[in-house]
C-alpha cells in the first residue's frame, strides 16, 4: 500500500485550515483596533462640550462626547425600547429635527415614558447631552446586502422633553469587544480540522493494511 497522503484531499484540507488560521489572526487584528477605539469614545466621554457635526452627522470620532445643537422643529417622532437614566424600562422618544432649509438634520433622544403613544410637548430648541448611534431601522434585507446609509449620531439629551425621564447616557462599557472570542473559535476550527483528518488518514491506513 502506498503510504503517501492523498494530494487533493489534503490540499483542500490544508487550505481549508490556513484559512482559519488567518481569520484568527485578523480578528486579533480587529481586537487590537476596537480596544483602541474603546479608549477613544472613553476619553471622548470627558472631552467639552462641542457643536453637533451637522455637516457630516455620522462622523463616529465624535461618538459618546458630549454636544450641543439646536433643533430648529421636529419633522417626525419615532418611539423604541429603551431605559431611563434610573434604569426603568420604558419607550425611547426619538425627534428628527430640521436645523435648516436642508441638510440631514438632528436626531435627538428626549426622554423616556411608560406608554410609547403618549403626545410629546415639544417643538424643538437648544439640547445637550451625549452622543450614540441613531436606532437603525433600515430592513434586515438592505443592511446584508450593505445597501444602508451610514447611522448618524444621536444626542441623547441630559434635559428631557415634558413629561418624559432621561433616557439612560451612553456608555462605552456596554459596547462589546468579541473579537477576541471569534479569533479562539477560528483557532478550535482549525485544530478540529486538523485533528479529524489525521483520525479520517489514521482509518484509511488500518483499512488498507494486509490482513493475517
Amino acid at each position: 500500500m502506498s503510504r503517501h497522503l492523498p494530494l487533493w484531499p489534503t490540499v483542500i484540507v490544508a487550505l481549508a485550515i490556513a484559512v482559519m488560521i488567518a481569520l484568527g489572526f485578523w480578528q486579533l487584528g480587529r481586537a487590537h483596533q476596537k480596544d483602541e477605539t474603546l479608549v477613544a469614545w472613553r476619553t471622548n466621554m470627558s472631552l467639552p462640550v462641542a457643536a453637533y457635526p451637522v455637516h457630516n452627522p455620522a462622523d463616529e470620532s465624535y461618538l459618546f462626547r458630549r454636544l450641543s445643537a439646536h433643533c430648529l422643529r421636529v419633522v417626525e417622532w419615532r418611539v423604541v425600547g429603551g431605559r431611563s437614566r434610573d434604569g426603568q424600562p420604558g419607550w425611547r422618544h426619538v425627534a428628527y429635527c430640521a436645523t435648516g432649509a436642508e441638510g440631514p438634520g438632528l436626531v435627538v433622544d428626549m426622554g423616556v415614558s411608560l406608554r410609547p403613544d403618549i403626545d410629546v410637548a415639544w417643538t424643538g430648541g437648544a439640547v445637550t447631552g451625549h452622543t450614540t448611534r441613531e436606532p437603525d431601522n433600515s430592513a434586515l434585507l438592505d443592511r446584508l446586502r450593505r445597501k444602508t446609509s451610514p447611522l448618524r449620531l444621536m444626542i441623547v439629551a441630559e434635559t428631557p422633553a415634558p413629561g418624559l425621564r432621561a433616557s439612560a447616557p451612553p456608555d462605552p462599557a456596554s459596547v462589546p469587544n468579541n473579537h477576541r472570542s471569534y479569533m479562539v473559535q477560528w483557532f478550535i476550527f482549525a485544530g478540529l480540522a486538523a485533528i479529524i483528518y489525521a483520525l479520517a488518514l489514521h482509518k484509511r491506513r488500518r483499512e488498507h493494511l494486509p490482513r493475517a
